[in-house]
């Protein structure tokens, strides 16, 4: 089968490009231009699905100005605190459009990146990490066996986002590929995306911080919606978070969501994992999840987020949503160590750093 660039472009815009291709799909001469992104430093993609309005003041019930869609990447100003009744977050973004209420925005940057034609950490492969606000990726296994692709009109990957390369690929028009995949959780799926949207991730990104401290625990408080790490009684890092939700979006009370309460370790750590679960109209299915800290049995976490940036509200089905460079520091002060191949480690009892979850 021979594709023309126009007919690639035609099938790619009726939703058919990504399934209807040959497995490695560069060397069918797909669109080789990433996204054009706004000239700026700091950029916010819009999280969520739906309609976001952008507003004349930092003010829910001012004017509305404009209306933005999911993925939508605008210029992120300043952050401002405004009014936003009924809701925890006051916090608004100024945009050369207007101002949008801060959680529905995920902070990003437009970042690319030199391709790399050969691996230079380990010899089967490197980890990356996603540095533009979201690059498109395409099945080279097909059929698609995650259920987010089901809903995926663009497949994509997004900022912050944490994968496996495995193969590196040069295409006729000379652009490099990546081949990326998810060592742990995975479905199965394998795709190609444009090499300079991802940053190879270094040995020493997570080599160990204060490796000789003694005492090491970390505690998140539900009821105020912190995690804060200690090394005795001093306390060496802060940050707000998101752990599980009280309510579903019908306003119903959902205990089974709750992040447990109590003492427990750390049983395992993943650079990066595939996480799912939940049932029909409450489930997530959502890959690439970096900086995975396992402490309960049933699969809890501390890990990197990028679909939502409402921290200090509790958002989650139980595990503790954290920034991605805040779950990146906790990740290397805990224990165990984890090497870089392959990215993950299981500790045996008594387990590795204690995380504490407490109320009040």
């Amino acid at each position: 089968m021979s594709l023309s660039r126009r007919d690639v472009l035609k099938l790619a815009g009726a939703g058919l490009g990504v399934w209807a291709l040959a497995p490695w799909l560069p060397s069918h001469r797909l669109p080789a231009e990433p996204a054009p992104f706004p000239q700026a430093e700091h950029l916010g993609r819009v999280c969520i699905g739906g309609k976001v309005e952008i507003k004349a003041r930092p003010d829910a019930d001012s004017p509305t100005v404009g209306i933005l869609y999911e993925d939508a990447v605008v210029a992120w100003e300043r952050e401002v605190v405004g009014v936003n009744l009924h809701r925890v977050n006051q916090r608004f973004v100024q945009t050369p459009q207007g101002f949008i209420w801060e959680p529905v925005l995920q902070p990003v940057r437009n970042q690319p990146n030199q391709a790399l034609t050969s691996f230079p950490y380990a010899a089967e492969g490197m980890w990356v990490e996603v540095t533009v606000p979201y690059v498109d990726i395409f099945l080279a296994n097909p059929p698609a066996r995650s259920p987010w692709l089901e809903h995926a009109a663009r497949p994509r990957l997004y900022y912050s986002q944490v994968l496996w390369v495995d193969q590196i690929k040069k295409d006729q028009q000379g652009v490099v590929w990546y081949r990326v995949n998810e060592r742990y959780g995975s479905y199965g799926d394998i795709f190609w995306a444009r090499a300079e949207a991802f940053r190879p991730i270094t040995p020493d990104e997570i080599a160990p911080l204060h490796p000789q401290a003694e005492n090491k625990r970390v505690v998140i408080n539900v009821d105020y919606q912190t995690m804060a790490c200690y090394e005795g009684k001093e306390e060496v890092f802060f940050t707000r978070v998101s752990t599980g939700a009280k309510f579903n979006a019908a306003g119903e009370a959902v205990d089974k969501w709750a992040t447990p309460v109590g003492a427990n370790p750390i049983w395992r750590k993943l650079i990066s994992v595939h996480m799912s679960g939940g049932t029909t109209g409450g489930g997530y299915d959502l890959p690439g999840i970096g900086w995975a800290m396992l402490f309960v049995g049933t699969g809890i976490s501390i890990h990197s987020t990028f679909w939502h940036n409402d921290y200090g509200v509790p958002r989650s089905h139980g595990c503790v949503n954290a920034r991605p460079e805040d779950a990146k520091w906790v990740f290397r002060w805990t224990l165990p160590v984890v090497p870089y191949d392959p990215g993950d480690v299981t500790i045996p009892m008594p387990g590795g750093t204690l995380i504490e979850v407490v109320e009040g």
